[in-house]
């Protein structure tokens, strides 16, 4: 065993006469004699072409290769996977989307685990890459830096994704024809890079830039551009730092952490998947932490970025203005972060936001706290009879705080999206997409292509959407998602009927089924179980092993 503490997992696997065998086969993949010296440094890739968000990132896998190289390591760069969920969104194929985040963990465990790397840059670019990435890392616990993709630049006419979901539902309700929709089509995605408002690519990477497991800026900077190559060299130089000072994810990702990323992430007017996902990334670093702290913390901090799905600008908007470093600053001298929190830099957040320059004069995307998007949290943690153990809602305010309305029961995402668009679906109704839950879907569907048709309709206003389901990050409206105990294990959604009133109430955070209890008791009685939709595969061991949304929908529970 070698005296070197960078090489204490790459040691066993190349030193001594023993390990002949490993020398042969890493020579054959460009190891010289002094490469077996160094500390081994595994560049996590997500590449792949299958979508925009992903396309470019072996570029930047190669930089981050460079720069650990540079640094006095030895890089190996290997793939795990991607999906797309603006691909598949609306399909079958979207149940495999959350999924693909517990791969992404599992491949970077397995991979590292098993070749002895002795740190780690893990890249990612679509929504379920960047907390994968994270509880891969946060499961190997060695020195480790993750870095964002980056985002998109906006399309024609200030367009992106959402803006061709929200066209199908505008082309339903008549006010744009075929030829508007193609031209919004092909032109919405100009190129590399995440989708382009707050929503959950841009949200996730937020959390984890303030989480401090990413260089500072890496959360806002343009896919294709020199600073993020700058970002993904400098990372694979940071973790021989790392390494050498001996600091691990766990040093990191403590509660107060957490704290901050929810923080940011609240600041920001951020996705609701963040609730899921730092669920599950606190869950596997083995902090406490659950839906109330959400709440806590929504109670003091105010939502100030005028940023899409709600709000006006774009990602790349609040790049050219300074990122989220000024925010942070801000929000560290309200104290409102806890800024003695170590990071990847080998500093605290206080230390590496102490030359941070404020946002330019004039500029409207970043509020101050004395003219809030929002004076609390839009994310709101809602309990009830049809909801006992939490359900997740996003309210900015502008949807209303309050609704009330009559149940139109649907058992499956694509039922409901055909009688929204077909105008089945009308004002006062609240939609209830159920058995799309993590056990049940199984896999927890995103709800954007229903509630896009919903915006698109014009119905934003006058429909509610609450379902066991989640939705995507450019998801709006009044909709609530996350509902527990989902309705596959017979939670209170399961027992819904056309016509009963259900009232929401984004204050109280209270989300209620006007049914009286016998009632409920006698419905109760009679449900039965469904079927499970899938008996083999990925889908079924999923569905078998993972845990309530409310506790991050992990698959790795003790």
């Amino acid at each position: 065993m070698t005296d070197d503490k960078r090489r204490q997992h790459s040691s066993p696997v190349v030193d001594g006469i023993g390990k002949s065998a490993s020398r042969a086969m890493l020579r054959a993949v460009g190891f010289t004699d002094d490469d077996f010296r160094k500390p081994q440094v595994g560049i996590a890739s997500t590449w792949s072409n299958l979508t925009p968000c992903n396309m470019h990132i072996n570029r930047l896998a190669e930089e981050s290769a460079a720069g650990a190289d540079e640094a006095g390591g030895k890089s190996l760069i290997f793939n795990t996977i991607t999906v797309s969920d603006g691909i598949a969104n609306g399909t079958e194929g979207m149940k495999y989307s959350l999924v693909s985040r517990e791969v992404i963990a599992d491949s970077i465990e397995t991979t590292a685990g098993c070749e002895g790397f002795d740190g780690l840059v893990a890249i990612g670019g679509c929504d379920k890459n960047m907390p994968g990435c994270l509880m891969g890392l946060a499961r190997l616990n060695r020195p480790s830096v993750f870095v964002y993709g980056g985002t998109i630049m906006p399309g024609k006419n200030h367009t992106d994704i959402i803006s061709v979901f929200e066209a199908v539902g505008a082309h339903a309700r008549g006010d744009l024809d075929l030829i508007e929709v193609k031209q919004i089509e092909e032109t919405a995605i100009p190129g590399p890079g995440s989708c382009g408002g707050m929503y959950t690519a841009n949200t996730m990477a937020s959390a984890i830039e303030a989480m401090g497991m990413s260089l500072p800026g890496s959360s806002a900077q343009n896919a294709v551009s020199d600073t993020k190559a700058e970002d993904c060299r400098a990372a694979g130089a940071a973790v021989l730092n790392l390494l050498e000072k001996g600091i691990r994810p766990s040093d990191i990702m403590t509660r107060e952490a957490f704290e901050n990323a929810i923080t940011v992430v609240i600041a920001l007017g951020g996705s609701t998947n963040a609730v899921l996902h730092l669920l599950a990334m606190a869950s596997t670093v083995g902090v406490e932490l659950d839906l109330e702290d959400f709440t806590e913390i929504g109670k003091r901090v105010p939502v100030l970025a005028d940023l899409r799905p709600s709000g006006h600008y774009m990602m790349s908007e609040l790049v050219a203005i300074g990122g989220i470093q000024p925010l942070m600053k801000m929000l560290l001298e309200r104290g409102l972060l806890h800024g003695d929190c170590l990071t990847v830099t080998g500093q605290t957040l206080a230390e590496n936001l102490a030359d941070v320059k404020p946002y330019p004069e004039g500029q409207d995307i970043i509020h101050a706290f004395d003219d809030p998007i929002k004076a609390d949290s839009h994310l709101r943690i809602l309990y009830g009879n049809l909801a006992p153990t939490g359900a997740v809602a996003k309210i900015t305010g502008k949807e209303g705080t309050h609704f009330t309305g009559r149940a139109r029961v649907f058992h499956s995402e694509e039922e409901a999206q055909a009688r929204i668009l077909d105008g089945t679906v009308v004002a006062g109704d609240v939609l209830v997409i159920r058995y799309e839950g993590p056990k049940g879907g199984p896999g927890m569907r995103e709800m954007l292509s229903p509630t896009s048709a919903i915006m698109g309709k014009g119905l934003g206003s006058d429909v509610a959407l609450i379902t066991d389901g989640r939705f995507s990050g450019g998801s709006h409206g009044f909709v609530v998602g996350h509902i527990t105990p989902e309705a596959a294990e017979g939670g209170p959604i399961a027992l819904v009927e056309d016509g009963d009133a259900i009232t929401i109430d984004a204050v109280s955070n209270r989300i209620e089924l006007d049914v009286t209890e016998a009632e409920m008791e006698r419905r109760r009685k009679a449900w039965q179980a469904p079927a499970p939709r899938v008996t083999r595969g990925v889908l079924a061991k999923y569905a078998r092993t993972v845990s309530s949304a409310s506790k991050g929908a992990v698959t790795d529970l003790p």
